[in-house]
């Protein structure tokens, strides 16, 4: 238990790490460039995630995200103590990865962001983003489960350009990245209704009948 706790945590700050410092790299080097700085920020996330769930999936599943975590209680792949350590695994793992971005890149360490992210059409495209990740996960456990690291890794590089919340998906992705007023920030007045719509694609999941099988990451 204690070790898939442990990878949960160094996961997900690895993955906000990645994400984050991507965001500033790219922004920095594509020189106001918002379509640069994009690129540069979904590549290195998708290869980020395909590298950690690859690695880190035999462990712990490499969930990364509480929606994950709460669609493998649901399935019964986690008890709730297990689910309860992922989901604070996840949520301080996001947050110490910001941070140490943060000193990475000589910035303030303790930071929020003034990026504003809200509206209906933001709030409607981070619940599909969401049901696509569950489905990709789900899917892919029972259809192509060797291929699974790559599907995920995949659908979220494409949703950076597809949606207009750019994939968020993760209420844990979503509380750290409050916390960095970077390229990749969200406003705190706008994280709640991220999280909602997220917490509520895993409701609508979990409301449909679930295959058997462990969901092995994010």
């Amino acid at each position: 238990m204690k070790n898939k706790i442990l990878a949960e945590f160094i996961g997900t700050a690895l993955l906000l790490a990645i994400v984050t410092g991507s965001g500033i790299m790219g922004e920095a080097l594509g020189a106001g460039n918002a379509a640069v700085a994009l690129l540069g920020n979904s590549i290195a996330t998708g290869c980020g995630l395909y590298v950690l769930i690859t690695l880190l999936a035999p462990v712990s599943g490499a969930h990364l995200n509480p929606v994950v975590s709460i669609m493998g209680w649901r399935m019964g792949k986690l008890n709730l103590p297990e689910l309860y350590g992922y989901v604070v695994a996840q949520i301080t793992g996001a947050v110490s990865g910001v941070w140490l971005t943060h000193l990475i890149f000589a910035l303030p360490i303790i930071q929020t962001s003034n990026k504003p992210r809200h509206g209906l059409g933001i709030w409607l495209s981070e619940l599909l983003a969401t049901l696509i990740l569950l489905s990709v996960i789900r899917l892919g456990t029972k259809y192509a489960s060797e291929k699974l690291p790559m599907l995920i890794a995949l659908a979220v590089t494409a949703g950076y350009w597809f949606t207009s919340s750019t994939f968020f998906a993760n209420p844990a992705v979503t509380i750290a990245r409050s916390l960095t007023d970077t390229f990749v920030g969200i406003a705190p007045a706008d994280v709640l209704s991220f999280v909602s719509a997220q917490l509520c694609a895993a409701l609508l999941i979990s409301l449909t009948k679930l295959d058997k099988g462990a969901p092995k990451s994010t």
